[in-house]
């Protein structure tokens, strides 16, 4: 494998690693009974009663999840073929990155809140509290998606037009269109504590089959090329 590619490959483990970091965190807030009786589905009975030390790990993880996610967003840079567009997907990467620790932090310092005052005597005032932080900073859900998803829709635009080294119709394997599937997927499901994880890690979840599809695309290239094949063979476009 050529050094270059090895970079790549080590990348998307990262990425993958990271989704695991993530991904795992999003699992350990909200994975519990998924009963509710409020306005906000994901204050549930089950996230009521999780430890503590659920919500620390879950904020821990993020932090090495965000710096091995950004290994390998970073990484990808290196299949677009011409350098302005190289660097416009970089500037967007970097701020698509930024909000992914705050949207997190408000989930997790909400849902440790809940669940110390359904512990600690202020059962009766939990949900209100919650739901009343809740609207206060809600905004910055909508204001991080508006960060977060430019890079994946100018990513889907370069393949789209052949600006990258992969062939067009490798854009459909852009991870809005696993997150939309993944989506599909969850609405099929039954209520279940389950769905409530799987639900709160979709994006992580999409995220590392993304990484993984990337992951394969890498070793069957190096395969193709070893057994005397062209880009095109294997859904990559010659530079």
């Amino acid at each position: 494998m050529k050094p270059s590619n090895k970079k790549n490959v080590i990348a998307l483990i990262c990425g993958i690693l990271g989704c695991l970091c993530y991904g795992g965190g999003d699992w350990l807030m909200m994975y519990g009974d998924p009963s509710h009786t409020g306005k906000l589905i994901w204050l549930t009975i089950g996230t009521a009663n999780i430890p503590q030390w659920r919500y620390i790990l879950a904020m821990a993880l993020a932090f090495p999840g965000i710096i091995l996610y950004g290994i390998a967003l970073f990484a990808v840079q290196s299949y677009i073929r011409k350098d302005k567009e190289r660097c416009t997907y970089h500037y967007l990467n970097a701020f698509g990155l930024t909000p992914w620790i705050a949207l997190h932090l408000i989930y997790v310092v909400i849902l440790s809140l809940f669940a110390w005052l359904n512990n600690n005597g202020y059962a009766a005032d939990a949900l209100v509290i919650c739901e009343g932080l809740f609207s206060l900073f809600s905004w910055v859900v909508p204001a991080s998606e508006v960060l977060m998803l430019p890079v994946f829709i100018y990513w889907f635009y370069l393949q789209i037009t052949g600006r990258t080294v992969f062939a067009k119709g490798i854009a459909f394997t852009n991870v809005l269109f696993i997150f939309a599937v993944l989506k599909l997927v969850v609405s099929l499901m039954p209520e279940s504590a389950f769905r409530l994880g799987f639900t709160n890690g979709l994006m992580s979840e999409s995220m590392a089959v993304w990484f993984a599809i990337m992951l394969i695309m890498e070793f069957v290239h190096e395969y193709t090329l070893a057994s005397g094949g062209s880009y095109r063979d294997r859904g990559y476009k010659k530079k």
